[in-house]
């Protein structure tokens, strides 16, 4: 298959790759479709939304008022080796079958490269006569070489008045004849310590952030496959919300910095179209069926950053469900 959301150069979000036969699942029917998608799929969504919400800050300390910084943001999130297979278990499904024979064995999610498995579904397309279909299950991100989820983004932020900063991040419409993906974000930053009257002198900058990010892609893939059918293609919404507490050191050049939070996040993938649902003689469905997954739980991030007048460079890595590791170059005056 190929992949479902393609790399793009220099900050384009990679959702994912598949083998060129996507919607070849769909000669199984469409129950048998939206089961095994649901498994597939499954892991790159959740990493992908522990991907895009990372990079929210570099430091505790708020910026003053009309203090801003200019960055480009890089993520990638790795994930593990259970979450790049699951189980397919034909007793579960209604037509799937392997061409060995077995009853189940392991298979490739989106992340995996379990490559070579062989399915096939069998009918009746007239009386007394039977038809077979046979093709090969996708492998994933991992039978391409690419062991992480990334994400790209531009953000910016600017002191809005004492201890307080907004900030905006986005990733222009980049659009092709088959994939198209987009991303913006905004998010507030509140220094608490600069309500002290020793904050001065104070040796740490402590702040909370809240941030809020939504990302859409499309992926047409009418002229792949083995199914018949027009304006095929999967829509892809994602939203996440992030929350955390942030401590940093206040020194001139190089600094640390660590947060604790919390992240909670939602994907719904559409296959919209329509499509030959299985054998010749099966009517044809539109807009078969939406996957919708859910992510939240705590993550850690631990980080520096090196200041040098205007220009700033920053690295941390996030411990989480998927761990994640993040670099920013930044650009920035006060």
């Amino acid at each position: 298959m190929k992949y479902f959301f393609l790399a793009v150069f220099l900050g384009c979000f990679t959702f994912g790759k598949a083998q060129s036969n996507v919607n070849d699942i769909f000669a199984a029917g469409v129950a048998d479709a939206e089961r095994f998608s649901n498994d597939y799929f499954g892991p790159l969504s959740e990493g992908a939304l522990y991907s895009i919400s990372n990079g929210w800050y570099n430091s505790g300390k708020a910026k003053p008022l009309l203090g801003f910084e200019i960055s480009l943001v890089g993520n990638v999130s790795s994930f593990k080796n259970n979450q790049k297979s699951f189980v397919l278990n034909t007793a579960d499904y209604e037509n799937l079958q392997f061409e060995d024979g077995n009853v189940s064995k392991q298979v490739s999610s989106a992340l995996g490269d379990i490559e070579g498995i062989t399915v096939f579904v069998e009918g009746e397309i007239a009386p007394g006569v039977t038809q077979r279909q046979q093709f090969e299950l996708p492998s994933g991100l991992s039978g391409e070489g690419i062991n992480f989820v990334p994400s790209a983004f531009i953000q910016a932020s600017i002191g809005v008045f004492k201890g307080t900063e907004l900030k905006a991040r986005f990733l222009p419409k980049i659009a092709t004849d088959e994939v198209s993906v987009g991303f913006y974000g905004v998010g507030i930053q509140h220094e608490f310590t600069s309500l002290l009257p020793v904050d001065k002198i104070w040796p740490v900058a402590i702040s909370g952030v809240i941030g809020y990010t939504h990302l859409d892609a499309s992926y047409d893939f009418t002229n792949t496959g083995v199914i018949a059918g027009s304006n095929q293609r999967i829509e892809t919404d994602m939203d996440s919300w992030v929350f955390q507490a942030i401590v940093s050191t206040k020194l001139p050049v190089i600094n640390f910095y660590g947060g604790l939070g919390y992240l909670r996040g939602t994907s719904t993938i559409d296959f919209l179209g329509t499509y030959e649902s299985g054998f010749i003689t099966s009517p044809s469905i539109e807009d078969p069926f939406s996957l919708n997954r859910e992510v939240s739980g705590v993550t850690a991030n631990i980080g520096t950053k090196l200041k040098l007048g205007f220009f700033r460079l920053n690295a941390d890595y996030t411990f989480a469900e998927f761990n994640s590791l993040s670099v920013g170059i930044n650009f920035g005056f006060r």
